[in-house]
C-alpha cells in the first residue's frame, strides 16, 4: 500500500496493545493515519503506542475497558478532540472464554456477550453518530472469527457472538449507507500472536490441519483489514472476509 493511502484519517481500534489489533494500528500509522490506541491495559497500550511513535507513527493511547459505554464515547470524543474527526473505527477487542456447554455458567456468557456483541455494536453506534457529521463519512470493522462459521469444541458462546457479529455488520447496511458509512468483518483464523505462542503446540498444530501449510501472522490479517477500510474498497459493505489459509474449507479439529 502507499505510504500516504490514509493520510487525513483519524482511526480508533480496540484492544490494540499487541496481536493482531496492534498490527492493524501499526500499519494504519505508517501508511499515514492517525491513531487511537485502545487497551484495558493501560501500560500495555503505552508501551504499544510507543513503539509505534519510534517508527513515526502517529499514535495516541487511550486505556480502558472497549465494553463500557461511557468509555466508547470517551474514545470517540477524544480522537474528534486530538485529531479532528474520525474516519476508522475497528472494533478489535474480544475476549475467548472456553468452557463445557453442559456447565457454562451465566456470568461467564454475559460477560462474552458484552465484550464481543455489546462493545462492538456500541462502538459502532458511538462512531457512526459522529461519522454522520463527516462529508467524508467513515468505515467501521468488526472483528470475527472462524468459530462464526464451523464448530469449535467448548466455543459455544464465543463462536455465537463471532456469529453474530458477521449478521450486525450485514444489518448495519441498511442504516449506516446513506451516511457514506461502509461496515464490514474480519474472520481470522488461527493467527500466532503473544497469546498463542504460549501454546508450544499451537504452531505445529495449525500447520498440518490448514490448507496452506502455516497459521496466519498478524500480518496476514491487518492487510485485509487495512484493505477492508481503506479508499480501495468503498464500494465493499456488508460483508465478511475468512482469512484462514483456506480452514474453513476443510475444517479439521485441532484436538
Amino acid at each position: 500500500m502507499s505510504p500516504r493511502l490514509f493520510a487525513g484519517q483519524v482511526a480508533m481500534i480496540t484492544g490494540a496493545g499487541q496481536g493482531i489489533g496492534f498490527e492493524i494500528a501499526r500499519q494504519l500509522c505508517l501508511n499515514g493515519a492517525a491513531v487511537i490506541l485502545n487497551d484495558v491495559d493501560g501500560e500495555l497500550a503505552q508501551q504499544a503506542a510507543a513503539r509505534i511513535q519510534q517508527q513515526g507513527g502517529v499514535c495516541h493511547p487511550l486505556a480502558g475497558d472497549a465494553a463500557d459505554i461511557t468509555f466508547i464515547q470517551q474514545m470517540v470524543n477524544e480522537a474528534v478532540t486530538k485529531f479532528g474527526s474520525l474516519t476508522i473505527a475497528i472494533a478489535n477487542a474480544g475476549i475467548t472464554l472456553f468452557g463445557d456447554f453442559f456447565g457454562y455458567q451465566p456470568e461467564t456468557l454475559q460477560r462474552v456477550m458484552q465484550v464481543n456483541l455489546g462493545g462492538s455494536f456500541f462502538l459502532a453506534q458511538a462512531a457512526s453518530i459522529q461519522m454522520q457529521k463527516q462529508p467524508s463519512g467513515g468505515s467501521i470493522l468488526f472483528m470475527s472469527s472462524v468459530t462464526g462459521h464451523q464448530a469449535h469444541k467448548n466455543l459455544a458462546a464465543y463462536g455465537m457472538t463471532k456469529a453474530g457479529l458477521e449478521m450486525l455488520a450485514k444489518t448495519l447496511v441498511v442504516e449506516l449507507s446513506p451516511f457514506n458509512i461502509s461496515i464490514n468483518a474480519i474472520a481470522p483464523g488461527a493467527t500466532k500472536t503473544e497469546r498463542t505462542v504460549e501454546d508450544k503446540d499451537y504452531e505445529n498444530t495449525w500447520s498440518r490441519i490448514t490448507p496452506m501449510g502455516r497459521a496466519a501472522r498478524v500480518e496476514d490479517i491487518a492487510n485485509a483489514a487495512l484493505f477492508l477500510v481503506s479508499p480501495m474498497s468503498r464500494h465493499i459493505t456488508g460483508q465478511s472476509l475468512v482469512v484462514d489459509g483456506g480452514w474453513t474449507s476443510v475444517s479439521p479439529s485441532p484436538y
